[in-house]
Formats: C-alpha cells, structure tokens, sequence
C-alpha cells in the first residue's frame, strides 16, 4: 500500500540505478542484470525503467556482448528531480499547483499557500540533490558505532 506524498518503487529504483551509474568509473558500462542485482531490483522491472532513462536521454545504452548502460550526462548535472521526473513526470504534491484558478474553492482555500511552499522547498531539495553527490554518500560505508564497555 502506498502511503500519501509516498515516493514510488519505480522512483526508487531509478534512482538506485542511476546513484550506482555514477559511483562507476567514467568509461564504464554496466549490464542492465548487473544493475538489478547489485541494487536489488526486478530485473524486468529493471530494464523498463532503463527504458524510459534512455528515452529520456538520461542514460546511453551500448549494444553488443560487452553493452549495457552509462550515464548519459556528467553526474553533476542530473539532479535528483530530473531522475523522478524523468521516471514518473511532474512532480505536484496536489492537484491545484497544476491550476490554481480552474478550483472552485480557490478564493477561500487555506491550503494553497502551504500546498505551494511545501512544493518548493521539496524541489529545492532534490534539485540540489545531484547524482555525484548521492553517488558519493552512497559508496561510503557507514561506521559503525563504537562499542561502549559499562
């Protein structure tokens, strides 16, 4: 079940795919079944995704024995925001930041306003959010706490 404002599984796994696209050396290219292993994913589900990033022009596909997928654009260029949209579209948390004036309760709605900047502050944040830096963070084992004698 999907929980509301919920980042889909489509989005996630996108964007795994495209954190460990950047976290490879330049020239690499990586095979779509290495990528859904490696980042635990449907491999069917893997290669639609790959899909629509290539067709988004967001990852370069290889063809041949030695194929598969590289990014497309440095990984300090794509964003966080342009992999969701890229995937899923337009990112709105409602409706009425689409049209604003088409809402019959558009003069007296309360919620436009907190609607509209819980947007942009959630844009901000992705879009600033760029692959090299997710990569980065990402290829970075996390250190374990210290253990502690009583």
């Amino acid at each position: 079940m999907q929980h509301p404002l919920q980042i889909s599984r489509k989005i996630e796994y996108g964007l795994r795919a495209m954190i460990f696209l950047a976290s490879q050396p330049p020239d690499a290219i990586v095979s779509f079944k290495e990528i859904a292993r490696r980042m635990d994913v449907p491999q069917d589900f893997m290669a639609k995704i790959l899909k629509t990033l290539v067709a988004k022009r967001m990852v370069r596909s290889t063809r041949g024995v030695h194929g598969g997928y590289s990014l497309a654009r440095d990984s300090r260029e794509i964003s966080m925001l342009d992999v969701i949209e890229a995937v899923e579209g337009p990112v709105k948390v409602n409706v009425c930041q689409d049209n604003h004036d088409s809402c019959k309760l558009s003069r007296s709605c309360t919620m436009y306003s907190v609607w509209k900047l819980g947007q942009e502050r959630m844009l901000e944040v992705y879009r600033h959010a760029t692959l090299d830096k997710l990569a980065m963070s990402d290829i970075r084992p996390a250190q374990p706490l210290p253990v502690v004698s009583a």
